[in-house]
């Protein structure tokens, strides 16, 4: 695999629109759609979301990124010494775990303030996420990051020397011919397949489900693929001596804690009419 098109679409003097913003704009407002389909069904109004779209994004940017720079990344001291880089966010170099932890914040101010069920939007959003995630990751795709280390496996991908880090860098025992684990697209594919699981239990089983369920069962789905997935990443720190990384504990702690809270939430009896 290989990316068919140039990570720049065209070019006006210092501006570019390229690729990678084009995904992600796709991704945001397609999840986005989704979700307002889920505020909808129960019952309220879809524009409330569109509204808490932007309040909730832009601290879901920032934080993604900055989980990027100083927990994910392997080269931290560079974005240091280099600072304006951090800015760059269109060259790729996002993080979900950040955009977790800033954009819920956001949306739980947001819901606060509006008055709005925080539960309800949590499920509405865990409905449309999958989807948008899936559809982002083509961007790391045509930005060539966001691979694994060589194999053969079908769809390994080509990865020019410019985009390699160390050690794939080393043309002498890593030749242009090598081919690399294609993550990006591991992981669309596990996202994609959350999206159809989620979307299926909402339609199918709405009426037994509690404000809330559809948000853990996200937090079941997406760190779990995520957890092996992580195993094979390139450009993350590592705990030394070890092949886990901050993500693994994220991951595991989310994966347990929501579990153990639907199956505490089962035990609680009948679906309470609420959407709180």
């Amino acid at each position: 695999m290989y990316p068919p098109v140039d990570p720049t679409i065209v070019e006006f003097g210092p501006f570019a629109l390229r690729w990678y913003g084009l995904l992600m704009a796709t991704a945001v407002i397609t999840g986005s759609w989704f979700a307002t389909k889920e505020i909808e069904r129960r019952g309220k109004n879809p524009e409330d979301f569109w509204d808490m779209l932007i309040w909730v994004l832009i601290p879901a940017f920032i934080g993604a990124r900055l989980y990027y720079v100083f927990v994910q990344s392997s080269d931290t001291a560079y974005y240091l010494q280099n600072p304006g880089q951090i800015l760059q966010i269109w060259g790729g170099g996002i993080h979900i775990f950040g955009a977790f932890i800033f954009g819920g914040i956001a949306l739980w101010l947001f819901t606060k303030i509006r008055r709005l069920p925080t539960l309800l939007y949590l499920d509405a959003a865990a409905v449309g996420l999958p989807i948008a995630q899936a559809i982002g990751r083509w961007g790391n795709f045509i930005n060539q990051e966001l691979y694994g280390p060589p194999t053969n496996w079908p769809f390994g991908l080509q990865i020019d020397p410019r985009h390699r880090l160390v050690p794939y860098n080393d043309l002498t025992a890593y030749p242009e011919s090598t081919r690399f684990h294609a993550l990006f697209l591991y992981e669309s594919v596990w996202n994609f397949l959350g999206f159809f699981v989620l979307y299926w239990v909402s339609k199918r089983f709405g009426r037994q489900l509690r404000p809330g369920d559809l948000s853990l069962l996200y937090l079941v789905w997406y760190p779990f693929g995520r957890f092996f997935i992580e195993f094979l990443r390139t450009d993350s720190w590592f705990f030394p001596g070890t092949p886990f990384n901050v993500v693994h504990i994220l991951s595991l702690v989310a994966v347990v804690g929501a579990i153990a809270t639907l199956v505490l939430r089962r035990r609680l009896g009948p679906v309470a009419n609420s959407n709180s």
